[in-house]
């Protein structure tokens, strides 16, 4: 949930709308897993403003209704 990651105040944050416990990506899906990682280095060096989270546009596949 996007509140749980406000909450933690990390310095730089990527979120994504998908179910806990997949903080890449689905399982077997290495292209989708790669997407994610290059984004959240790339915000890494970016992201200026502490707090700063970026939502990543990635869907879940298997939960179109997933709520975040």
């Amino acid at each position: 949930m996007r509140k749980f990651t406000e909450e933690v105040k990390a310095p730089r944050a990527v979120f994504l709308r998908w179910p806990m416990g997949h903080p890449l990506g689905e399982p077997g899906r290495v292209d989708q897993q790669r997407r994610v990682l290059e984004r959240a280095l790339q915000a890494l060096e970016t992201v200026e403003e502490p707090g700063t989270i970026i939502d990543l546009p990635y869907r879940w596949r298997r939960y179109e209704d997933l709520e975040a």
